[in-house]
């Protein structure tokens, strides 16, 4: 079991200022499972930050790298340029996942890498192995309960924002960014 103090789907999400919270809640909408509309900007992650995420999540050949909100794809398609894996991005923004795809082809490895317009609240994780996240600590939250549901073994790395109170296996910085690491365990 991933190690969090009462990380779960009965916990509430962290108290927010009231202004933030009206805020998100007007962002998010009450259904967002179902929103045909990005909930988090699209910032691209540095090609450093990208490697670092990779190393310390130790991806190989064997490895099958979920990117949640992929934006252009450069996490996956590192994945498996750099370290031989296989690749899933889900992103929401259809232009996104355009680009994504183009810059797959473009990088030799479309063949070992798919990116998918869908919800990432919605995708089927159970591939994974590894997966990584450059989402809103809200989002991060959010996902939560669905990230301890993976397969004992899978590794979790999120850029710059942890997952709640969870306690990460690892922490590092690179270019002023953190990087945290989950290893999912037994429950």
């Amino acid at each position: 079991m991933i190690r969090a103090a009462q990380a779960g789907p009965s916990r509430r999400l962290p108290r927010l200022p009231p202004g933030v919270a009206l805020a998100l809640a007007v962002w998010l909408g009450p259904a967002a499972a179902q929103k045909t509309q990005p909930d988090a900007p699209f910032i691209p992650t540095p090609p450093a930050v990208v490697a670092e995420m990779l190393r310390v999540a130790s991806v190989g050949a064997y490895d099958v790298v979920y990117d949640l909100g992929a934006g252009d794809g450069r996490v996956v398609i590192a994945a498996a340029k750099e370290h031989g894996a296989r690749g899933v991005g889900i992103e929401l923004d259809p232009a996104l996942v355009a680009r994504a795809e183009a810059a797959a082809r473009r990088a030799g490895v479309a063949g070992r890498v798919r990116f998918v317009r869908q919800d990432l609240f919605q995708a089927d994780l159970s591939e994974a192995t590894v997966v990584t996240l450059y989402l809103l600590p809200v989002l991060n939250h959010a996902l939560g309960p669905k990230l301890q549901r993976l397969r004992p073994g899978t590794r979790i790395v999120s850029h710059d924002f942890p997952i709640g109170d969870w306690e990460p296996d690892h922490v590092s910085v690179v270019q002023g960014k953190r990087v945290y690491l989950w290893i999912v365990r037994r429950q």
